[in-house]
């Protein structure tokens, strides 16, 4: 999908194949799309891995973040997850796989060892954030987590909090939400975030929901992309407020 505010890409984006070790769900490779920006590898190495959620990777929301971010100075990728690829529901798919694939992902970044990122950030949509989240727990260095409409409760249920994981957590941490997310409402999660030892940050976009769009967005491509745009900038001055730090 093109994004009407871009007039020209400065990066340039390459379909690759993800090798799987073992089958996962019955698939044995994963789609991704890289995004490597215009001077990649000069000046800072820094790489974005965004996951989706229930659709696939072309969702617009991750499209429009991998596409941004690389037209400013990161190195993106994204990539489907096992039921994406054989184009089934997420469903009931175990944890398990989707970190398994996520992980496996992983491997694009060091595809070119003279080129390889010298710092990475992981995020990702609902069941992709979830999956993000638990690699952050894992020894695979991470320098930083995002979080697109987290699913912190099961939905309509906010007094059942599944929180413990965000306690587990070491990197820092910047959340964008909707007031009308039914599996994160607000105060449910700032009370957790209240308990986690890590940095955090929250911002909030009134009037929407899982997806990240308020109602008169829906249905208006340009005001979609509006949106989009304004989240990538939310999640661009965080990766730049804490590469700024020394």
């Amino acid at each position: 999908m093109s994004d009407p505010e871009i007039k020209e890409d400065a990066a340039r984006f390459e379909e690759v194949t993800v090798d799987l070790t073992e089958p996962l769900d019955g698939v044995e490779t994963l789609s991704a799309v890289i995004g490597i920006p215009e001077w990649w590898p000069t000046g800072t190495r820094v790489a974005v891995v965004i996951a989706h959620g229930e659709g696939d990777m072309n969702d617009p929301l991750v499209t429009a973040l991998h596409r941004n971010l690389a037209n400013s100075r990161f190195f993106t990728v994204r990539f489907n997850f096992p039921f994406a690829e054989a184009r089934k529901a997420l469903g009931k798919t175990a944890p398990q796989t989707l970190d398994k694939a996520f992980r496996a992902a992983l491997s694009v970044l060091g595809r070119d060892p003279t080129s390889a990122p010298s710092q990475v950030f992981l995020g990702g949509v609902g069941a992709g954030a979830l999956s993000a989240a638990r690699l952050g727990t894992t020894r695979f260095p991470v320098d930083g987590l995002f979080f697109l409409g987290y699913p912190l409760h099961p939905q309509g249920k906010p007094l059942e909090p599944d929180a413990e994981l965000l306690y587990r957590l070491i990197p820092s941490m910047l959340f964008i939400q909707g007031t009308e997310d039914p599996q994160c409402e607000l105060d449910t999660l700032r009370r957790c975030l209240a308990r986690v030892g890590t940095p955090s940050s929250l911002r909030v976009i009134a009037g929407a929901d899982a997806s990240l769009l308020r109602p008169e967005a829906k249905n208006e491509p340009a005001a979609a992309q509006a949106g989009y745009k304004a989240i990538s900038r939310v999640v661009e001055k965080w990766l730049d407020g804490l590469l700024d730090q020394p």
